[in-house]
């Protein structure tokens, strides 16, 4: 299951790459940047796995707030989760961190 609870932690920043960080967020928070390069030296094993990763949280965003496919069932599954447990399985497990 995907974990959904964000929780707060502060990174400080030198002044020179704070004012790069915010200009290169423009219209996208700052922090949604910052989280997705966390998350992807911590679980991707490169840059190739943390992106494929990343695109399948967001497919699996998508699923989730889809109420169509939450509403539709077959065989007692929604289509949602059929889906989002096909999507789960798509996720390249992380190599453990030392």
């Amino acid at each position: 299951m995907e974990p959904t609870k964000l929780i707060p932690y502060s990174v400080h920043l030198r002044e020179d790459i704070y004012t790069k960080l915010k200009k290169a967020a423009g219209e996208r928070k700052a922090s949604s940047l910052v989280r997705d390069a966390i998350t992807m030296i911590i679980e991707g094993d490169d840059a190739f796995n943390s992106g494929y990763n990343k695109g399948i949280r967001d497919a699996i965003a998508v699923v989730k707030k889809n109420e169509d496919a939450n509403l539709v069932a077959v065989g007692g599954e929604t289509i949602a989760e059929m889906l989002l447990n096909e999507l789960r399985e798509l996720i390249i497990k992380p190599k453990t961190i030392k």
